[in-house]
Order: structure tokens, then C-alpha cells, then sequence
């Protein structure tokens, strides 16, 4: 999928507190990290500190939480922090599949036009903060 536009979506918020998320907010001209993950993921509690380590840099991140439910994610964001914008809820998986995600976590760059960059698989390690920064930068932040 890299270089092709995110596919059409429209998914409703997966907590009361932050906006769902839909592919016109992935293509409004800013370039933006696309986090796919899970509250029962153990490697997305491994990765939340370096989310926050991104969006502390200024990356804007928005998530997708997927076959979870909204009480699940709150707890989750709760006990790891809340580094997303927006979080849209993919109850069957399908927008994640859609865009070329079969795991959890899985990151992705975006550009302001909806294009996908950079697709990084598995947890954000300290040592990815640096390489996904670069790429967002690239991508026109």
C-alpha cells in the first residue's frame, strides 16, 4: 500500500472523549501517524511511552482501535496515556485489512494528501522514534 492512497473509511470514535476517525482527516494537508492497535495488545502497552515520546516531538497521531470495545480502550488510554488526535473503532477489522495491516500495533506515515509513506510493523522501539520522525518530516511536516 505504500505510495496509494488510504482507502475511503469512516469509522465512529472508539472513546467519548476524542473524534472517530475517517479517511478525509487523513488527507486535510497535514501529514499525520497512523497507529493501529488494541487494548489487549501487550506490545502496544510496550510502545506507548515512545507514542507519547512522538506526539511530545510534535507528531500528529491518530489511532485506530480495533475488535475492542469503547470501555476496553478507555482503560487502555487510562493506564498507557492518550497520544491520539482521533480514534476511530474497527469493530471487524475491515479498515485495518483495508489499508494493509494484519497485526497489531502497526504504524503508519501519511501524507497531507491521504498517501501512505512508511508502514513500520510490530511496537515502536526507542530506537524507531528517530526513523518515524524522519519519515513524517519527509512526508511534509
Amino acid at each position: 500500500m505504500i505510495g496509494k492512497p488510504i482507502p475511503p473509511f469512516d469509522l465512529p470514535p472508539s472513546v467519548p472523549e476524542r473524534p472517530g476517525l475517517a479517511s478525509g482527516d487523513l488527507a486535510d494537508g497535514q501529514p499525520k501517524l497512523l497507529n493501529v492497535f488494541a487494548s489487549w495488545c501487550v506490545p502496544c502497552i510496550a510502545e506507548a511511552p515512545n507514542l507519547a515520546r512522538l506526539e511530545a516531538a510534535g507528531a500528529n497521531i491518530v489511532g485506530i482501535a480495533i475488535r475492542d470495545r469503547s470501555q476496553d480502550t478507555e482503560f487502555f488510554l487510562r493506564q498507557n496515556g492518550n497520544p491520539f488526535s482521533r480514534i476511530g473503532r474497527d469493530d471487524i477489522s475491515a479498515v485495518q485489512l483495508s489499508i494493509g495491516s494484519s497485526g497489531v500495533p502497526e504504524t503508519f506515515v501519511i501524507d497531507g494528501q491521504g498517501i501512505i509513506r512508511y508502514q513500520h510493523i510490530g511496537d515502536i522501539r526507542d530506537s524507531d522514534v528517530a526513523l518515524l520522525l524522519e519519515k513524517l518530516k519527509e512526508a511534509g511536516a
